[in-house]
Parts: C-alpha cells; structure tokens; sequence
C-alpha cells in the first residue's frame, strides 16, 4: 500500500526567542514491510543539520536556529510503501539490548491496578506462551480504557490513564507497556501514522506498542484499536514511553508562551485523512 504522509508542526511565541534548537525523528525507517520511498523535512536551520541515530535506532535530525524568530514551522512529507506483516518487526536497526525495555520510567511505572490486570492475563507469572499472553493484555487494555479525546494530557502516566478509565492512544500504549514489563517482557512505546477512515482524524498522528516474542522478534500491538499493526501503519520512531519517542523535541531561549499547533495528513491514493 502507497502512503503519502505530511505532517506540519508550528511553534509561534508572543515574544522573539533569540535561540531554538530542535531534534527531529520525523524520519520513518525502511524495513521488512516498510520502505521509504521518498522523505523530505523542512525546518529552520535543517540545511546545516547534524544526523545520527539514537541509542534506540531511530533517525534523529538536529537542527538549530540563531536568529530572532517568533515562530518555527516544521514540516515534514513523503511517501511509504507498506506490506501487512502482521505486526512482526524485520530488518530493523537495533541499537539497544531489549532488556533495556523492561525499564520503568515515570510514565510507566506501574502501580496495585496495573499490577494486578497483569496478573489477569498472566496468573502472576512470566507466561510460556507469550505472544497469547500478550493479545489477551492488548483486549484487556482496550477494555479497561475508554477511548476519550481530551480525556487525558501528554503527561498523563498509564497508572493515571487506567484510574480514570479513559484516553487516547498514548494511554493505551503506556498501559500495555506498564503491563508488559511488570510481566517480564520487554515492551517499548512506538509512535507513527494510521490510515483509516473509521477513527477520529486525531489518530492520524497513531501510537502503540512492541513487545518482545521469543522465536519472533519485535511485534506490535496496538491496544487503541484492539489488533497487530497492519499496511495501514507507518513506524517512525520508539523509546521507553511518549517523551523518549516523541518526534520533535527542543528548547529556545526567549520566546515567551508557547502555542503550539500540529497539522497531520494521511492518505492512500486520494483517500485523505486530516487532523
């Protein structure tokens, strides 16, 4: 399947900022299932831009600005050819061991809840069939979180998310992952792109979760929508929870209250689908 993605993020200020730097994983990786057709980004200062990966693998971009600006347009567009591999991850660039991934972080550190719908579906014990194991988490997940825009916040942690009973794809994730280490299994956030005409246009801009599976790798879960990643799902970048793999991250000195503004546009052969 021929995706074509834009994603425009915009930064404006009520006062200059003197001094932005940004790190940008808007580049999404070609592997088994995925290749990457063409990508382009565009960003203030990225003609000088430092690249490098990560120690999770991801494509990271640093671009700088030195000049007063009240605002940064960044933009990034291209289109991805995709294959359904049923979630399983091949051909990816691995820096980091995946025991890494049984890492708790703030976001993800479980509590009594989180402990005990792992014990749901593992009988408070590291599974022997891990990949049943781990769909029956991505249903209960599902189940225990509603799917509710606004519900939450970017720093909203999964124990916090699974109290209130509701969220966004982030929550879900965080939960899954939550759940997955507290398992023994090493689980790590992933955010990307999601073509379907089903969802609210929010989920075009899509996150989920991989978690280890001994005999196969890498696989995805997807607890928002209840099911493996298929064509539809373009991989940009992963890390221990939302803030390790969010796409742009940066600082500037100056440029008083914030206003931030994201822009996403996913579509398959001039079926389009906007945030």
């Amino acid at each position: 399947m021929l995706i074509e993605i834009r994603h425009i993020t915009t930064y404006s200020y009520d006062t200059p900022a003197r001094y932005s730097i940004q790190s940008l994983r808007l580049t999404p990786p070609s592997f088994e299932g995925q290749n990457v057709l063409s990508w382009a980004i565009s960003a203030p200062g990225f003609d000088k831009h430092i690249e490098y990966r990560d120690g999770f693998g991801n494509i990271v971009h640093l671009a700088s600005l030195g000049a007063l600006h009240d605002g940064i347009t960044i933009e990034a567009s291209g289109i991805v050819d995709t294959e359904d591999t049923c979630g399983i991850i091949h051909g990816l660039s691995e820096m980091a061991p995946r025991r890494v991934f049984l890492r708790e972080t703030p976001r993800t550190a479980p509590d009594k809840a989180i402990r005990e719908l792992a014990r749901s579906v593992s009988n408070g014990k590291i599974p022997t069939d891990s990949l049943d194991c781990l769909h029956a988490l991505m249903r209960t997940v599902r189940d225990a979180v509603d799917y509710e825009i606004g519900a939450t916040h970017e720093h909203t942690s999964a124990a916090e998310a699974l109290a209130e009973g509701k969220g966004v794809c982030q929550d879900h994730a965080h939960v899954f992952i939550s759940a997955a280490r507290v398992i023994g299994i090493p689980a790590r956030y992933v955010n990307g792109y999601f073509l379907s005409g089903t969802l609210a246009p929010s989920e075009a801009h899509h996150a989920w979760a991989e978690a280890w599976v001994d005999g196969l790798g890498w696989v995805g879960f997807d607890p928002a929508n209840g099911m493996c990643p298929t064509e539809r799902y373009v991989r940009l970048a992963c890390g221990f929870d939302a803030g390790s793999a969010s796409p742009i991250r940066g600082t500037q000195r100056g440029g008083e209250n914030e206003a931030l503004d994201v822009k996403v546009e996913v579509e398959q052969q001039g079926a389009q689908q906007q945030q």
